[in-house]
C-alpha cells in the first residue's frame, strides 16, 4: 500500500490535526478501533494542555500525538506501524481517484482507470502464457515455466477477484477507511 494514512498530510494526521485545533478528540476516534479509544483520548488529554507551552513545545506534542494516532489505526488495521512518512510522499494514481470518487459521487473515473488497467494487465500476462505455450514441448523447463506461467494467471485473475468482492479493506471489520 502506497503512504497515505501515515503520512502527514494523510486522512489520519489531517483527523487527528483537526482534533487539536478544534479541541475535540472526537474528531480523530473515527480513525481509530475501539479498542485504541481509550489511548487516542489519554493521549489527547495530555497533548492539548500543552498548546500554549510555546511553538517548539507544541509542535513536539503534535508530533508525539501524530505517531500514537497513526499507530493506533494502523493497529486496528492489523498493520504494523513503521513511523509517520513526510507530506507530499506520491500514493500514486488510484488513492486520489478514490478520494475524487468518495467527493463527487461518481466512480466512472476511477472504474475506466481500474478497467483499462486491469485490461492491461490481463493481456500483458495471458499473452506471456500464450509466447510459453508455443515452446513447451520443446523441453521439461519449457513446459515447466508454462504451467508456472499458467497457474500464477489463474491465481492472479483469484486474487483480483477476491479482492474485487471482499467488501470493506480491513479483514477485522473495525472500520472501512482505506489506510
Amino acid at each position: 500500500m502506497p503512504p497515505h494514512c501515515d503520512s502527514l498530510d494523510g486522512p489520519v494526521v489531517t483527523a487527528a490535526r483537526q482534533a487539536l485545533d478544534a479541541g475535540d478528540v472526537d474528531l480523530v476516534l473515527p480513525f481509530v478501533s475501539a479498542d485504541g479509544d481509550a489511548e487516542v483520548r489519554a493521549a489527547f488529554a495530555r497533548v492539548l494542555p500543552l498548546r500554549d507551552s510555546g511553538p517548539e513545545a507544541w509542535e513536539t506534542a503534535q508530533l508525539w500525538f501524530f505517531e500514537t494516532v497513526v499507530r493506533v489505526h494502523r493497529a486496528g488495521e492489523g498493520a504494523p506501524y513503521t513511523g509517520l512518512k513526510p507530506a507530499g510522499l506520491s500514493v500514486g494514481p488510484v488513492i486520489p481517484l478514490a478520494e475524487r470518487a468518495v467527493e463527487s459521487g461518481s466512480s466512472e473515473q476511477l472504474a475506466d482507470f481500474l478497467g483499462s488497467a486491469l485490461r492491461d494487465q490481463l493481456k500483458h500476462r495471458l499473452d506471456a502464457v500464450h509466447e510459453l505455450g508455443t515452446h513447451r514441448t520443446e523441453s521439461l523447463d519449457d513446459e515447466r515455466r508454462y504451467v508456472h506461467a499458467t497457474l500464477g494467471f489463474q491465481v492472479f485473475s483469484h486474487h483480483l477477484y477476491q479482492a474485487m468482492t471482499a467488501g470493506e479493506h480491513h479483514e477485522s471489520g473495525t472500520h472501512s477507511h482505506a489506510g
